[in-house]
């Protein structure tokens, strides 16, 4: 035997609470403010898109929010998801280092997004919503939505981004499984999605965005009291929900009896980073143990890295609050990477503060190198990762590789957010030398940050 590679933990030991980490920062992150003016928001203007108790979580500064047991019943199915350690990657990579990962894939549509569908939905339904809409990038929130709307007996309707709808009809499939209804965004159903078709030549099939499919399912839910409207990302309630993996990491560190120095993820709207990373930061906030925390996007949506920390829209038509975020500018359009959940303009405000003031590092990375580093994860460690999950891994490779060439061991943890059994096109271009690498240009990038709104200062 050369060393154990599973840390299991049991379904009794399934987290009870959720982390809130407002609780455990020496200021509050700034509060969401009005589209229209500019002001900060009143619970009853926030509950017009989100269930009550959802917005409680959201403005709670207690430490810990206890797990409804019927929320626990659901986890059952999926949770605890195991710890492993990368031995086989390790010695591939001839490093000293300890390389562990914390894999989401194996709840019942492949990815993190169900840790936070199925609270939602069961808050929601608890408060007589019927029906919730939703956008998805990669299809992976989609599914997460559709699955948990399924459980719960709630309709669902998903606007999916046009560039992942082409390339992914197989999760479609699942999400119809489920019983959603999914539309191609930009779709002619909404008055948004018919004003960004008209100004496309005709005949042409827009690549849309996360922005503009949010619009499209806001704009149904604003439409009608009894629809809601559910968010895979960015949200605090979303993130607060994900951290039930970072708890669970925690315990199974534990187990290993070790820690870990630096923690990876990728960043899209930055669940999963706050999911995993969270926790942890408590630990570091608190005095017990020291980390580093590093932050991964696409260099093709670099919002971390190049864009601003300012007041931004959710969206690209400007119907939900603003939010003090890292953002690329809510008009962003991005390429057609196949990392379709980090191609949001903007990154979670909890997130965002948590980068601004020096609490975790972001970085970026291209898809081909990230691709790359997902076919040696799968040909060391038998899981092909999602394309999202290949930015922290490619991340990570980079750690293992600086320990081996400095002699440092260190303990590096990295979240492989889902699988990429619906992403098997995406491998097979990469292999076939199809994937180039999208970066936005300075001038590109000027265009975007200038259509920000102006926000007095606050």
């Amino acid at each position: 035997m050369s060393g154990q590679i599973k840390y299991l933990l049991d379904e009794k030991d399934i987290p009870t609470h959720w982390y809130n980490l407002v609780a455990d920062l020496p200021e509050r992150p700034p509060r969401p403010l009005h589209p229209r003016t500019h002001e900060p928001m009143s619970a009853a203007e926030m509950g017009s898109l989100s269930a009550a108790a959802l917005l409680r979580q959201d403005g709670s500064t207690e430490r810990f929010i206890a797990i409804p047991d019927e929320v626990r019943d659901v986890y059952r199915m999926f949770r605890p998801s195991p710890l492993y350690r990368a031995r086989n990657l390790e010695r591939d990579l001839g490093t000293p280092a300890r390389i562990y990962y914390k894999y989401e894939g194996l709840g019942p549509t492949g990815s993190h997004k169900v840790n936070t569908a199925v609270p939602q939905v069961y808050y929601n339904a608890a408060q007589g919503i019927r029906k919730l809409t939703t956008e998805t990038g990669a299809g992976q929130w989609g599914s997460a939505l559709a699955f948990a709307c399924a459980q719960f007996g709630v309709d669902c309707e998903v606007f999916w981004v046009g560039a992942s709808y082409d390339q992914k009809p197989y999760r479609k499939t699942m999400m119809e499984a489920f019983g959603a209804t999914v539309h191609r965004s930009p779709t002619p159903r909404t008055e948004v999605g018919r004003k960004a078709l008209a100004a496309e030549p005709a005949g042409s099939k827009p690549l849309g965005s996360i922005g503009l499919a949010v619009s499209e399912a806001v704009e149904i839910a604003l439409a009608d009291e009894s629809v809601g409207y559910a968010l895979g990302s960015t949200a605090g309630h979303t993130l607060l929900h994900q951290t039930v993996i970072g708890e669970e990491a925690l315990k199974q560190f534990e187990l290993a009896e070790d820690y870990p120095d630096v923690l990876i993820s990728c960043v899209g709207g930055g669940s999963s980073m706050g999911g995993l990373a969270f926790p942890f930061l408590r630990e570091k906030l608190t005095g017990n143990r020291d980390l580093r925390v590093v932050a991964v996007e696409p260099t093709a949506c670099p919002a971390m890295t190049r864009g601003r920390y300012a007041w931004d829209y959710g969206d690209m038509e400007g119907l939900t609050p603003l939010m003090k975020m890292y953002t690329v500018g809510h008009a962003f359009v991005p390429a057609a990477i196949h990392a379709g959940g980090l191609r949001y303009h903007g990154v979670s405000t909890l997130v965002s503060y948590a980068v601004n003031k020096g609490l975790i590092e972001p970085v970026a990375k291209p898809q081909t190198e990230c691709f790359a580093a997902g076919l040696r994860f799968a040909r060391t460690e038998g899981i092909m990762p999602a394309p999202e999950a290949t930015h922290g891994i490619a991340a990570c490779i980079d750690e293992a590789v600086r320990c081996r060439e400095t002699g440092t061991e260190q303990a590096i943890l990295v979240l492989v957010t889902g699988h990429a059994h619906f992403d098997l096109g995406a491998y097979t271009a990469f292999q076939a030398g199809e994937i180039t690498d999208d970066e936005l240009s300075d001038e590109q990038l000027e265009v975007f940050l200038n259509q920000l709104p102006v926000v007095s200062p606050r």
